[in-house]
């Protein structure tokens, strides 16, 4: 009987070597030790996101801005409570690096004080809204049926409200402070999070481990503590990231239409609004226009790609590459 050997132009799959190293004579195909662990989520995550390069320059600048804030007024110190009318629009210079407002106040100092406002806003009314809108929509979603409808319509009232008119209006029943702009912005963004949350939590509640608390009689609190929420983490971080920048934009928008935080304190809007007072004037007061309004617009744009890229850091199937 004649034995049948294989064409030689096809290709023959490579034996493992007998050492268990992983790693062939020449011609080998293998370039893995075979004791080589799987990378790790994070790392896989981390790979994805370095990828994207403007989202590691959005990062720096991110942090740049952090510094520069909450930092930066340790080494500039300027008085930002007391006007001095003798500092009257002064243009820049050695002594004012950026001049001074229309009250005397150091620019520069006031768009660090200024930031510290707007972060402080944009993060803490991002982290009141997420967490909110995350524990109604995973609860609205796991639970189902009539609550859930019920749950949900009231976001829809929500979310048909005009949020403009009424931010305005909070704005102006309210004396308007850090914690009162946080509390504006936060009481109608959440209900964007809650419908986001609660559609990857209609997927993830039919999967098989949510499923095996309800058999072993676990409660509906700890499957969306322990279960829900863990598996949609990345859905919430990312929409974390773009509700700092919408928070950012929001408090700047009230500030702009002088709506913002009490004098002396001040935001980024606010700033800008002040500087537009001067634009018609003869003289150029561009200190006070362009430093809020770049802040402002490359402060946005940067949590904005960063949140694109922890999308695509999230996403399995990149993860899985």
């Amino acid at each position: 009987m004649s034995m049948v050997t294989p064409p030689s132009d096809l290709p023959v799959a490579p034996l493992a070597p007998p050492d268990g190293t992983g790693t062939l004579a020449p011609g080998g195909l293998t370039d893995l030790p075979a004791d080589a662990k799987p990378r790790g989520m994070l790392r896989r995550g981390w790979e994805v996101f370095a990828e994207n390069k403007l989202a590691l320059v959005s990062l720096g600048v991110v942090v740049f801005m952090i510094a520069f804030c909450f930092i930066g007024p340790i080494f500039y110190r300027t008085d930002q409570v007391h006007t001095n009318i003798l500092d009257y629009l002064c243009r820049p210079s050695g002594g004012h690096l950026l001049g001074c407002t229309d009250l005397g106040y150091d620019e520069l100092g006031r768009l660090m004080v200024g930031g510290q406002t707007s972060l402080e806003v944009g993060f803490a009314a991002a982290f009141v809204s997420v967490l909110v809108g995350t524990m109604y929509g995973a609860f609205s979603g796991f639970i189902g049926g009539p609550v859930d409808a019920f749950l949900m319509r009231v976001v829809d009232a929500g979310l048909s409200i005009p949020y403009i008119m009424a931010l305005i209006i909070l704005s102006v029943i309210f004396h308007p402070n850090t914690e009162v702009m946080i509390f504006v912005i936060a009481v109608f963004y959440w209900f964007g999070v809650a419908r986001l949350v609660r559609g990857e939590t209609l997927t993830l509640r039919t999967r098989e481990y949510v499923q095996a608390v309800k058999v072993v009689g676990g409660t509906p609190l700890r499957s969306v503590v322990r279960h829900i929420v863990p598996n949609a983490i990345g859905t919430i971080i990312v929409q974390a990231t773009f509700a700092v920048a919408d928070s950012i934009l929001i408090l700047a928008g009230l500030g702009f239409l002088g709506l913002g935080v009490s004098a002396p304190a001040t935001d980024w809007g606010s700033m800008l609004s002040n500087g537009l007072t001067y634009l018609q004037s003869a003289q150029n007061y561009w200190w006070l226009i362009y430093p809020p309004g770049i802040a402002i617009i490359v402060t946005c744009i940067s949590f904005n790609f960063i949140g694109d890229a922890l999308r695509d850091a999230f996403e399995t199937r990149l993860q899985r590459r």
